[in-house]
């Protein structure tokens, strides 16, 4: 048996993230040489990429970068188990990536994970081998990334133990940091899909328009009053999605779009992640 001793495992481990047998096995097979049990570790990694490719990845973190007041950026990063998820080379990984995020201007995720992070290798070789190295498939799931005149990121922990769940990012007209502050933490508890019932694709309002009669005829209720009924009811969608049009979390007798005339201030966009959803 190859000569190394706990140290030299618990290094191993810090270094790459692998299991204690792992890093024993290639500590063995490298005669204790740690750099070359690293590179053991990444080749035998790299060769179970392909089976991990089926997994799913409902576990991950969501990590933010910023750069002053008037840029900002959220990335969410999934993996396979919260093991991995709260472990330190896995939210250095996802960190890295959204300050590369941050620092570029990408279309999209197929454009994110085919650029060039580090000297010769793109953003899925280094997420790969980060998998590799994990034993787990990760996978950059999604992105936003805000310039304006006033952007600011909130992250919330669901649990303790784990890293952020839920981020959100939001862009405002001017600077407003408590309410920025405020708009983020409602954002990031009632979920809104829209800003407004101007966003609300045609589709999505017909569809709903559509299955408030079908309900209402199921319901029994008056031919006459379907029509009030109805439209009672798509409203009652709208007030729920649309982030303008809800109560807001710190002050329920107002309207978010409410506390944002009376500030002064406009909502631009958000993005709101939250893992595994």
């Amino acid at each position: 048996m190859a000569n190394f001793t706990a140290a030299d495992v618990k290094k191993l481990r810090e270094l790459t993230g692998a299991g204690m047998m792992d890093c024993k096995k290639a500590l063995d097979e490298a005669d204790g040489n740690v750099e070359k049990a690293v590179e053991i570790l990444r080749i035998k990694g790299q060769k179970g990429v392909a089976k991990r490719e089926s997994r799913t990845t409902a576990n991950g973190a969501v990590v933010a970068a910023a750069n002053g007041e008037s840029e900002g950026a959220l990335l969410e990063l999934d993996c396979e188990t919260d093991f991995v998820a709260k472990g330190d080379r896995f939210i250095e990984v996802a960190q890295k990536l959204a300050d590369f995020v941050l620092a570029n201007d990408f279309a999209d995720v197929d454009a994110l994970v085919a650029a060039e992070i580090e000297s010769g290798k793109t953003v899925q070789a280094y997420i790969d081998e980060a998998g590799a190295l994990l034993g787990e498939k990760i996978v950059a799931n999604r992105f936003a990334r805000y310039a304006g005149a006033y952007v600011h990121n909130y992250l919330h922990r669901t649990s303790p133990d784990l890293p952020p769940q839920v981020g959100v990012l939001v862009e405002l007209s001017k600077a407003d940091s408590e309410l920025a502050k405020g708009l983020a933490q409602h954002i990031a508890a009632f979920g809104p899909k829209f800003l407004s019932r101007d966003e609300v694709p045609a589709e999505t309002v017909e569809n709903e328009r559509r299955v408030a009669e079908a309900t209402s005829r199921e319901e029994g209720k008056p031919e006459a009053a379907l029509p009030k009924i109805v439209e009672g009811r798509v409203n009652g969608f709208f007030k729920e999605n649309c982030l303008l049009e809800q109560a807001y979390a710190h002050d329920s007798k107002k309207t978010v779009k409410k506390v944002l005339d009376e500030a002064g201030v406009d909502v631009k966009r958000f993005a709101r992640f939250r893992v595994g959803v």
